[in-house]
């Protein structure tokens, strides 16, 4: 009979911060939804298959919309997304989630907006003091040193520099540019929340599929850039533009 013995660990709970995208509903139009939805997957397709989402409600919520969680939770797996859990219901909804066994995380919004609130107060005492606050974002850039493997995904909400190569099957994201100095093999997204102005650095580009705010090409695209030249990609016009450097 095998016994487990009680000195060894075979799980650890740690707190973490994980970057998931956020879908704000602002309105209970399935049908705009749907389209928009297909508008979007439309221009990144990879980026967004099997994507984890959390959903938004409060902007439903603060104009007294209702929408069914099932409703919408149905029209994203439709789509191939995978929710994870909602935020800012109403109480039905929060009810009709926990039903599905989908969590209700806190709507932080709500209270940061509870903060700009007191913040707002306090402008009209010390305006300069939240200038500052609003003019210094947090940048959070990442390094890595280690070869990204197949399957990976690597996401930074700064910059996201990449020493070593990053391989077929692999996905690195950011929300600001990307720096490649080894082979770039699997798929690279910069831009990723709409910024028009990123970059993609790389120094040998043999990529599946690179893509700025959402405006991709793919491999077959790329072949006739030779490989083992650094590069640049940048977006002008909606169009990709691709450098020697």
């Amino acid at each position: 009979m095998d016994t487990f013995s009680p000195s060894r660990t075979a799980i650890e709970f740690k707190s973490a911060s994980l970057s998931v995208p956020v879908l704000i509903l602002a309105d209970n139009d399935l049908l705009g939804i749907s389209q928009q939805l297909r508008g979007k997957i439309a221009q990144a397709p990879e980026f967004f298959k099997n994507s984890p989402v959390l959903i938004d409600f409060q902007k439903l919520t603060s104009q007294n919309l209702e929408l069914s969680v099932a409703a919408i939770v149905g029209l994203l797996r439709e789509y191939n997304f995978m929710p994870i859990g909602i935020r800012g219901g109403t109480d039905k909804q929060n009810a009709e989630s926990l039903t599905m066994s989908l969590p209700v995380h806190t709507a932080s919004t709500q209270s940061s907006g509870q903060s700009e609130k007191k913040t707002s107060s306090k402008k009209l005492l010390a305006p300069e003091q939240q200038s500052v606050v609003i003019n210094n974002p947090p940048v959070e850039n990442k390094l890595i040193t280690q070869p990204i493997r197949s399957g990976q995904r690597v996401y930074a909400k700064g910059d996201l520099i990449v020493t070593a190569t990053v391989s077929a099957g692999a996905e690195i994201l950011a929300e600001g540019n990307i720096h490649i100095y080894g082979s770039l093999r699997g798929r690279a997204l910069a831009g990723v929340l709409g910024n028009t102005e990123s970059r993609i650095f790389c120094s040998d580009l043999q990529a599946e599929l690179i893509s700025i705010a959402g405006i991709y090409q793919l491999r077959d695209d790329l072949s006739q850039h030779a490989a083992h030249i650094p590069l640049q990609i940048s977006l002008e016009n909606q169009k990709l533009i691709i450098k020697q450097i």
